[in-house]
């Protein structure tokens, strides 16, 4: 098991906190959030904002991943999310991340100062995210994605899968310390499944890397407690709580303030900080 996760310059310790990941979309069509923060004046008052608030890592994307998304070409999504990496670069000590699936967005964000590649297809649709992960250093997060659905084992599957992820990822010279793996909570799997995948969240630790978990304000949580998702703040936190019980190292959130409280509690129960 890996003591720190590496992205370029920074080494987050790990088993002493969980870390929180802070979603910045500078999308017009994000489930949550689309539009607020298409200006890049917008982009880093929020990204300041959530540092301030207690964000560790700051997550940016430039095009949505909701179920039914309409999909953006590589130019306009590095036209989105490039002049804010370098700006947020210049300006923020904390490790930016970069969301997306596209090699030519990747390369850009990292030469314009992104430390971690978070790819929601875990390098098996683009192999070639891997080499340039390896050649900048970065930390990559590797996300469990099915077209089907269709499992015969469910927590088998995604550590399979998640498995000949980090072999990709490790072939191309990512180190071993610079991989997170993230199950895809909401990604190719009904409600009931991603409940299940919470729940059983342990069985991914075997790995040996760090997991990351992204539930914030998802559609589950709507199911669960019948909310919208501008409701979904204390079944967030729930969520939030029972991944630090149950392993997670990294919770990728929109509410930061609320939901850094929320980890440093559960942290000072699991982890007796």
């Amino acid at each position: 098991m890996n003591t720190t996760f590496n992205c370029g310059n920074f080494s987050l310790p790990l088993g002493k906190k969980t870390y929180i990941m802070g979603i910045l979309n500078v999308t017009a069509d994000s489930f949550s959030d689309g539009g607020k923060f298409i200006s890049i004046d917008d982009a880093l008052r929020h990204a300041e904002r959530m540092v301030e608030d207690g964000a560790d890592i700051i997550d940016i994307g430039g095009e949505s991943t909701r179920p039914g998304f309409i999909p953006v070409g590589a130019d306009e999504e590095t036209r989105r999310v490039v002049p804010v990496i370098e700006r947020l670069s210049r300006s923020l000590k904390a490790p930016l991340s970069v969301d997306t699936t596209k090699p030519p967005v990747a390369a850009a964000a990292l030469e314009a100062g992104a430390h971690i590649v978070n790819d929601i297809w875990g390098f098996q649709k683009e192999p070639e995210l891997a080499a340039l992960s390896a050649r900048y250093g970065a930390g990559v997060v590797l996300m469990h994605n099915s077209e089907t659905g269709v499992y015969s084992d469910l927590m088998g599957d995604i550590a399979a899968f998640l498995k000949t992820s980090a072999g990709i990822a490790l072939k191309a010279g990512v180190l071993s310390a610079n991989i997170c793996l993230d199950p895809g909570i909401g990604f190719g799997k009904t409600w009931q499944q991603n409940l299940e995948v919470m729940r059983r969240l342990e069985e991914l630790r075997p790995l040996g890397y760090s997991i990351l978990m992204g539930t914030s304000r998802k559609s589950t949580i709507g199911k669960v407690l019948d909310l919208p998702v501008n409701e979904r703040l204390e079944g967030t936190a729930a969520t939030v709580a029972l991944s630090v019980a149950f392993g997670a190292d990294f919770v990728r959130v929109h509410d930061v303030k609320e939901m850094k409280r929320v980890a440093a509690m559960a942290d000072a129960i699991v982890r007796g900080i």
